[in-house]
């Protein structure tokens, strides 16, 4: 076994796809292909079962693909190594983050740390809070920034930033320009809320619970799936949300959204490092945990 035929498998088994892998590591198909069957071939097993146009690893291939990510991420970290031996920093992270983090906050992040580091690639992940914590705990990322807390004793968690949830509507509703709303005004209008697992839901959730409701108390018409779908369905008038300060800024400023204060609702929350505290972090993702901690400070 060679580290490129497992970060082929890899690859295929995460994408489920051989065409969609040999897309991501600017092969051809008849590339990956063989080097799987290569890999097939020396361990004397079938790794992955061919489903049509898809793939799916076999119980042999899915003892194989921990073991797999686990030897790459060692001979992604011997090599880190050695360059930070010689007063270099390069080399590929995968960090992830939950939506907000993800597309607001993280990027202003990552384009300080590559003038810092200009040979570094930085492989950024978007999931709800419950996925991003898998991937950490799956070794796909080796850190990430998430929204709220999903207990788990391999996950350690520090809080970096503040952040809040605000009420917004549309530039078409009666509320623009209002400045505060009552809870039982807020329950009388059509809510849309981020889906289940996210970390917005759970901050709205937790702070509902503190006044003694729930979001069955209100007249949900929808879930969605991102912060910008929300915005877009706000903005056509499908319903008001309560979403990130950071979010909707820009909107905000603008006047395409506006944002109102909800009297008696604390919606205070933070975003967290989250970490494994069972697998080793390479020097990349150190030095980049240390970058996040110091610039959020």
């Amino acid at each position: 076994m060679d580290a490129r035929q497992l970060e082929i498998f890899v690859k295929v088994a995460e994408l489920g796809s051989f065409s969609k892998a040999a897309e991501a590591l600017f092969l051809t198909q008849p590339t990956v292909s063989e080097h799987i069957r290569g890999l097939e071939e020396e361990l004397g097993l079938r790794l992955l079962d061919r489903l049509g146009r898809g793939a799916a690893p076999t119980k042999a291939g899915q003892l194989l693909l921990g073991y797999a990510r686990r030897i790459l991420e060692l001979h992604r970290e011997a090599r880190q190594a050695l360059d930070q031996f010689q007063g270099r920093m390069s080399g590929e992270l995968v960090v992830a983050a939950s939506t907000i983090p993800g597309e607001y906050v993280l990027p202003a992040f990552i384009g300080r740390f590559k003038e810092k580091y200009p040979d570094i690639a930085i492989s950024l992940l978007i999931g709800d809070t419950q996925r991003v914590v898998e991937w950490v705990l799956e070794g796909r990322a080796e850190l990430a920034v998430a929204g709220a807390q999903i207990d788990h004793r391999a996950i350690e968690y520090r809080e970096l930033m503040p952040d809040e949830l605000v009420l917004v509507v549309s530039a078409a509703h009666p509320w623009h320009g209002k400045k505060t709303a009552t809870l039982e005004e807020v329950r009388a209008e059509p809510l849309i809320v981020r889906e289940r697992g996210s970390g917005s839901r759970h901050a709205l959730e937790r702070a509902l619970a503190e006044v003694g409701l729930d979001l069955s108390d209100f007249r949900v018409v929808g879930e969605m799936g991102s912060t910008q779908a929300i915005k877009q369905g706000v903005k056509a008038g499908v319903g008001i949300s309560l979403i990130s300060k950071r979010a909707v800024a820009e909107e905000c400023q603008h006047g395409t959204l506006h944002c109102v204060k909800v009297k008696d609702l604390r919606f205070s929350r933070a975003f967290y490092l989250v970490t494994s505290t069972t697998r080793t972090r390479s020097p990349l993702a150190e030095a980049f945990r240390a970058f996040l901690i110091s610039e959020s400070a």
